[in-house]
């Protein structure tokens, strides 16, 4: 079993900036991947970011290239998610994954809501 527990999130203006963490424990083995996911009241869950533990490419949503930012400290298996430039519709309760793949994610977080106000 893999565990995964976030942090960061809060209420900022518009225009602010947040830093999520995602903290991993357990069974890593067979997770190479780690994601930043978000859901909006009324909304099915969207990709935000994705790196790899290995070789530490990156994947972002059309919607935050160039605002956010995902990276990793293997060190201390935390992965974050640099939020910069926030705009009202970033309001959502933000989940991080951990998977065999970017694509593909076994292992789910709480969850932790960022608030963006106009």
């Amino acid at each position: 079993q893999v565990q995964l527990v976030e942090s960061g999130g809060g209420l900022v203006q518009a225009g602010g900036s947040l830093r999520l963490s995602c903290a991993v424990s357990g069974r890593t083995s067979n997770t190479d991947a780690m994601g930043w996911f978000r859901q909006a009241p009324g909304k099915e869950r969207e990709f935000v970011a994705a790196i790899n533990w290995s070789g530490g490419r990156l994947y972002y949503a059309d919607s935050v290239k160039g605002r956010f930012t995902i990276s990793r400290d293997n060190a201390k298996n935390t992965v974050y998610l640099q939020m910069n430039s926030l705009k009202p519709e970033d309001t959502a309760v933000y989940y991080c994954g951990a998977g065999r793949t970017v694509w593909k994610y076994d292992y789910w977080g709480q969850g932790t809501q960022v608030t963006v106000s106009s």
